[in-house]
């Protein structure tokens, strides 16, 4: 390996290097990938056709890239995963703070040493990781923060006047050199900084304060945005824009299954919660749907978008409802309810922003209404549409004993808590729920058949045959007219109802 056997800069000019710009460096490693098909961005999911090719493209034109989309697209993903098309190790000067070329140095000290070492001039050797910055804008980041400025330390230090050029102190895009610079969020930058980016970009040299100092940085910028920013927080200056030469637009998952994968691989299931629960796909598809119903719903800001940091935590939450059941019934394994998917509204709550319409509603409304539409979206995947059924007035409903059941005056509670055995038992109280779902699923597991007798309820609830009402730690599923008269139904605000109640009680 020459990392290990050159240490001098005769050795390195006896191997036959020769130097290259990152840009050709992110060229040639790419091409070296698409030539033998090897996966270029792993664990990016649902960019196939669209932005990693685009990506590769811009790559191998030698542009500096701008991922525009909404949060929660895997702009940061990408960007760090660009390392992956850099020379595992890159020689550099040893000590030297812009990790100079040794056979074109770019720093006074680099070209001091070898002008006093010559061919024995010490040569160290960086690794790809240590070639990558990243840097969050933010309203505070200043020009010294990201160029440099003139350091009065240093120049007292070295007895040196503010004229040498040895006492200016360099900010991370000079440190950068001959790396990958990303900046997230380019558009929170403020405008007087992004136009110290100028010169960079287009003539690829800096200017700090008054010194004349051309440096020739060699760097791949990549910015990521939100469509958003551009008109809330902040924008990018148009010249900026200009000379960024290839903006890439991001976006969601096209597909459920995409999403799945998506979810899948990043959710944080701990090794005792995956031996503890079972879930199933129905669990993982009402997750993603919620996402979908969130994207299309009236009261979530459109603009805002619904990250995929939703049906990630969504997820964890449902897995660690399940393990806290178990838990708490003193159960070694348990298997996933459709009451754990309805428990995770927290995991909602925050990851959504409302327009006026869904504030008014309130967050944790919102995010029930998701679920349901979740449910009742993917309800007819599973079982016969109830909507249809109503229509056809000379067949049976294959619901009609389900329905009756609870017509007949009869309730069913299901608590979040609830230990197997006595949730085995709730589900076999209404008669007909079992037939329906062997009759569909014959070769279901007996947990896959409960939990499909669970979801069976839920689904007539969304295209109200039946009622389900809110409970405090779970759900109570009753005749529709009854509720009507009773209890609020699921995703009602019960407070602002007990408080319409004291002044008649007092009455």
């Amino acid at each position: 390996m020459q990392h290990e056997t050159i240490r001098t800069l005769g050795q390195l000019r006896a191997s036959g290097y020769k130097p290259r710009t990152v840009k050709q460096e992110l060229r040639e490693n790419l091409i070296r990938k698409l030539r033998v098909k090897e996966e270029v961005f792993p664990g990016i999911f649902g960019y196939d056709e669209t932005v990693i090719p685009e990506l590769q493209r811009a790559i191998l034109a030698g542009h500096h890239i701008n991922l525009l989309g909404l949060r929660g697209q895997a702009k940061t993903r990408i960007a760090r995963l660009l390392i992956n098309l850099l020379d595992e190790w890159m020689p550099v000067v040893a000590g030297s703070e812009l990790n100079d070329d040794p056979l074109q140095p770019l720093s006074v000290f680099a070209k001091n040493l070898i002008a006093e070492h010559g061919d024995a001039t010490p040569v160290a050797w960086m690794h790809r990781n240590d070639r990558y910055t990243e840097k969050l804008a933010t309203p505070d980041v200043s020009v010294a923060d990201l160029i440099g400025d003139a350091d009065p330390i240093k120049a007292a230090t070295l007895k040196l006047p503010y004229s040498d050029e040895r006492v200016i102190h360099f900010g991370l895009i000079p440190r950068a050199h001959r790396g990958i610079f990303v900046i997230n969020e380019l558009p929170d930058l403020q405008a007087r900084i992004q136009v110290s980016l100028f010169n960079i970009l287009q003539e690829g040299d800096i200017q700090i304060r008054g010194f004349k100092v051309r440096l020739p940085l060699d760097i791949q910028f990549v910015f990521t945005a939100n469509p958003e920013d551009y008109t809330n927080r902040g924008s990018i200056v148009t010249p900026l824009k200009d000379r960024i030469d290839a903006q890439i637009i991001t976006h969601y998952p096209k597909s459920i299954e995409i999403g799945k994968r998506i979810t899948k691989q990043e959710a944080r299931i701990k090794e005792d919660q995956k031996g503890m629960v079972t879930t199933n796909e129905i669990t993982h598809d009402l997750v993603e749907q919620v996402a979908i119903e969130a994207r299309g719903s009236e009261f979530v800001d459109a603009k805002s978008g619904v990250s995929a940091r939703l049906t990630i935590s969504a997820y964890e939450q449902v897995v660690a409802g399940a393990e806290r059941r178990a838990l708490i019934n003193g159960e070694k394994h348990t298997y996933v309810r459709v009451g754990d998917f309805i428990s995770a509204v927290p995991a909602i709550t925050g990851k959504v922003e409302l327009v006026y319409e869904g504030e008014q509603e309130g967050a944790g409304i919102v995010a029930e209404k998701l679920m349901g539409k979740a449910i009742r979206t993917l309800f007819l995947n599973y079982f016969p549409d109830p909507d249809k059924s109503k229509k056809l007035k000379n067949r049976v409903s294959p619901y009609k004993t389900v329905q009756e059941w609870f017509g007949s005056g009869n309730t069913l509670d299901l608590l979040y808590d609830t230990p197997t055995p006595a949730y085995r038992a709730a589900l076999d109280q209404v008669p007909g729920l079992r037939d329906i779902v062997t009759e569909l699923h014959p070769k279901e597991t007996a947990d896959m058949t409960y939990f499909l007798m669970e979801f069976l309820l839920h689904g007539l609830a969304e295209h109200s045959l039946i009622s389900r009402n809110r409970l405090t730690a779970g759900a109570q599923f009753k005749d529709l007219l009854a509720s009507m008269f009773t209890m609020p139904t699921f995703g009602d605000d019960e407070d602002e109802d007990e408080e319409e109640e004291k002044p008649r009680r007092r009455r």
